[in-house]
Parts: structure tokens; sequence; C-alpha cells
């Protein structure tokens, strides 16, 4: 595992924490290290080199951190454990690490949210989001709807705002302040990280056909005690021994 630092200093502390929970995501700007930042790319470069060849079931991009060693050893990484920990309590386990690289002129995503202990709120899961080197908002862009998450629905779409505002969010009001849900358009500089728990509504706009490669990864962890579904994890890494890694590798 390598011990060099992920993270520039950060604060997430009760006042971050009640952000994050009343937003359902939350931004660290700019927290990864410039020597982060290069290793990543050079992980996420190797992983778009491999996707032409990616077995179906088991392509490079989802199962991200099993295609590169680097990617595999944050995992386990002690910034990344804490930052994990910080938000879902002491007891933790890893579900998955996926590349999301949005090269010009891709289409982005429509919005949707995904699921975990829908009718325990005692159990949470956390994406942890990398970009690598940021995003405008009209320009691969991650949006958001505050709030959405506090409804733990699982199935949440549209294809577009449009689609979103007139289907989901049609008459729906943040559950803790009564207000009438918005849709949010963020913009974030190279190197920030984007946590975000699992229920909240989120898409991303098209990537502008002259930009370079947007550079993103995510993993997701969560509290163990219920059913976390589709893990994208192969039997043989779950056993992989990993430093770091020890006791979060296993769904229970």
């Amino acid at each position: 595992m390598s011990q060099d630092l992920i993270f520039h200093d950060y604060t997430f502390g009760d006042k971050e924490r009640k952000e994050m929970d009343h937003d359902g995501h939350f931004v660290l700007p700019g927290l990864l290290t410039a020597d982060a930042r290069k290793r990543l790319t050079d992980s996420l470069v190797h992983i778009e080199s491999l996707l032409p060849e990616g077995k179906q079931g088991y392509e490079p991009n989802r199962f991200a951190a099993e295609f590169d060693s680097y990617l595999g050893s944050l995992i386990g990484h002690p910034q990344m454990l804490k930052l994990a920990r910080e938000l879902l309590g002491e007891e933790i386990r890893y579900d998955h690490c996926v590349s999301l690289n949005r090269p010009g002129g891709n289409g982005g995503i429509g919005w949707h949210s995904h699921g975990y202990s829908e009718d325990d709120a005692r159990y949470g899961y956390v994406r942890i989001f990398f970009y690598v080197n940021g995003f405008d908002a009209d320009d691969g862009g991650l949006k958001v709807v505050p709030g959405s998450h506090l409804y733990r629905d699982p199935k949440i779409q549209g294809r577009t705002d449009a689609d979103l505002l007139e289907g989901w969010m049609k008459d729906k009001t943040h559950p803790e302040t009564g207000k009438p849900l918005e849709i949010q358009k963020m913009s974030v500089p190279p190197g920030t990280v984007v946590l975000m728990w699992t229920h909240a509504a989120h898409a991303v706009t098209p990537r502008k056909q002259d930009s370079d490669t947007r550079w993103t990864v995510v993993y997701g962890y969560y509290k163990p005690g219920k059913d976390p579904g589709e893990r994208w994890i192969s039997p043989e890494f779950e056993r992989k021994q990993i430093p770091g890694t020890e006791g979060i590798m296993s769904p229970y």
C-alpha cells in the first residue's frame, strides 16, 4: 500500500457532517495532493486502455481496482479509511471502485440514485468521488438535488432535468425544511473529492466535444448489516491480501 498522502489537510466535524446529512453530499475542493492526482491520472489512463479488450461482465471500468494496483491500494489507504469511518462509523465494508472517465463528446448520464437499507437509516452507504481534473457545470459537470437522499428512494430516474422536475421531483419538498426541492449544478476545481449518500439523486452533463477527458474514480463503502446487493468485486479480489483492507472486503 502506498503510504504517501493522498489528501491535503481537511476538516470534517459536526458542522460538515450536518451539512452533508442535510444536502446528501459534501464537497472537499482540491483535497487530492499533486502526487495523488498524477498517479490517479496514470491509473485511469491505464484503465481506459484496457476497455476495448474488457470481458463482458468483468469490465475494467467497473472493476477498476482489480485492474490497477494503485487504485487497489487506495481501498485500504489510512486516509481513505479515516474519511469513510468519519461518515459511517468504525465498522465499514468496501463495495466497489469504478472509473467514471468522460472523454470529450461523452453524453453524460441522466438522473438516477442507488440503494442500500431503504428501511433503516441507521445503515449508511457513501460514495467517494475523486474528480482528478475537476469539471465545469456545463462540461461533464455533476448535478444534484439537495435533500433527495432523505426519501431513501433507490429508483429515482429522469433522462433530462425536465423529466425529473415533471416526474419524481414534482411537488416534493425537503423533508427537513419543507422547501421545494431544487436542482443544483456544480463546478469544482482539480483534485476535488465529493462525498455522496447512496440515495441522493444525481446526474452528469455532457462533456464538450473539444474538452479533454474528465478523469474520475469513485469508491463505495457502507456500514454492514443489510444486504448490499450486487457488489462489483470478484471472489478472487475479495480474498486478496491488500494492506489496510483487513476485515472490510467481505460483505458482512
